[in-house]
């Protein structure tokens, strides 16, 4: 019994060791935002668990509305909204 407890702990030591060394590399690679997965065909990606929504090319107007164009697959989606609220999306596909 004392040899299987010397062994399990000397195991779990390393095991431990092994992940803190391997800590640092990862939080400064998320920091850089390399560590971010984007599941094929979506609009957001995984980073630190979360989903969060890819960089795009939203333009904000004065006025507080805002125009995005994303590609999904062979068309452009186009994503307006206005100041006052209403929301247009068209889809365009060539």
């Amino acid at each position: 019994m004392s040899m299987f407890v010397r062994t399990t702990f000397a195991t779990a030591l390393v095991a431990a060791g092994l992940g803190f060394a391997a800590l640092p590399a990862s939080v400064s690679a998320q920091s850089n935002g390399q560590g971010c997965v984007s599941p094929p065909g979506m609009n957001y990606m995984i980073c630190n668990g979360q989903r969060v929504p890819k960089p795009g090319n939203r333009v904000a107007t004065a006025n507080g509305g805002w125009r995005e164009e994303s590609k999904q697959g062979n068309c452009i989606v186009v994503r307006e909204k206005t100041a006052t609220g209403e929301f247009k999306e068209s889809r365009r596909c060539d």
